[in-house]
């Protein structure tokens, strides 16, 4: 069954918190899962209203913001002011084109060093950091 890790980790949050699990939010959660990136809410609610048009944008806004509750998804905010959601999962950093808006995730073992030695340096205890790099993509620079 696919997703069945992530409908579980839902399940047994609802279940914590009192709440109900409805076959919208699986819908949802489906939707999340499949669109990969950093889905708006807006893109998720297209993609779900394929399944079922029947489920509002404000479900699908609720419905998100249980699943960052839940530690299934991330809320993640660039310069555009726009709440984007991604999968929960190891740490990456972001390139992202301020001309197409489109995000580039990456990892370097060089700048995560980098950070913790400047951390140490200044006796500083790094908890958590983001790490997000603006400029064109390579079909921005082009046209």
């Amino acid at each position: 069954m696919a997703h069945e890790a992530e409908r579980a980790a839902l399940s047994a949050y609802l279940e914590e918190k009192s709440l109900k699990h409805t076959k919208q939010r699986d819908v949802i959660l489906d939707a999340f899962l499949d669109a990969r990136g950093h889905a708006t809410s807006e893109e998720l609610y297209q993609l779900v209203r394929e399944v079922n048009p029947n489920i509002g944008y404000t479900t699908v806004y609720r419905t998100m913001k249980l699943l960052v509750d839940a530690g299934i998804a991330q809320e993640r905010h660039f310069d555009d002011g726009i709440a984007r959601y991604e999968i929960e999962h190891q740490h990456h950093d972001h390139l992202v084109c301020l001309k197409c808006g489109k995000i580039v995730e990456f990892e370097s073992p060089l700048i995560e060093a980098t950070q913790e030695q400047i951390a140490a340096d200044y006796k500083f205890v790094l908890k958590r950091h983001r790490h997000e790099l603006y400029g064109y993509c390579s079909h921005c620079v082009e046209s």
